[in-house]
């Protein structure tokens, strides 16, 4: 794959299912860890202007997106679904032209590894935010991003794909994403 310069103007945010019964079952320290990741992912998108789009995997058994990211996500409607891919009618009818698509959510192994490889099949750059994902256990999620990378992901983190969408310091942005990321 040819690593190219992330730019703001062609990539967009997907939150991939991470929902409140979801999280429980999760690993306390990680599931923090990939909590504040993802705030400060979608402060930076905000920042940046890129389309944030979120789904929910059978929201009726999974409970709702975790409140700690909904109010990060006021105005950003979840698209439901039962498939472990995301990339359902409600979500690809959405992406539009902008063919990088920065992916956080849950779990890594499943969802999210099946959107990525659907995304990348579908002639999308996915970049993974290896920071903002996570599996129950710490073998799943390290099979999952490997199974990312050689789906056509590029494996990154919230910093690393924030400040490459950024470009340069000094800037009211800067400033935003600097303190998102802190």
């Amino acid at each position: 794959m040819h690593l190219h310069r992330l730019r703001r103007d062609d990539a967009q945010l997907l939150v991939v299912d991470i929902q409140e019964k979801l999280c429980a079952a999760m690993p306390p320290d990680g599931l923090a860890r990939m909590i504040a990741r993802t705030q400060a992912l979608i402060e930076g998108a905000k920042v940046l202007g890129l389309p944030i789009r979120l789904t929910e995997q059978y929201p009726k058994g999974l409970g709702r997106t975790l409140p700690a990211l909904t109010e990060k996500l006021f105005g950003v409607t979840p698209v439901e679904k039962v498939e472990f891919t995301a990339c359902v009618p409600g979500i690809t009818g959405e992406l539009g032209n902008r063919r990088v698509v920065v992916v956080a959510g849950m779990e890594t192994h499943i969802c999210v590894y099946q959107t990525v490889r659907d995304l990348a099949e579908r002639g999308f750059t996915p970049v993974l935010c290896a920071d903002a994902v996570l599996s129950r256990n710490a073998r799943d999620l390290e099979i999952g991003l490997e199974l990312c990378k050689h789906a056509g992901a590029l494996v990154t983190t919230v910093e690393s794909a924030l400040f490459d969408m950024l470009g340069k310091a000094g800037t009211p942005e800067f400033k935003a994403i600097s303190a998102a990321v802190k």
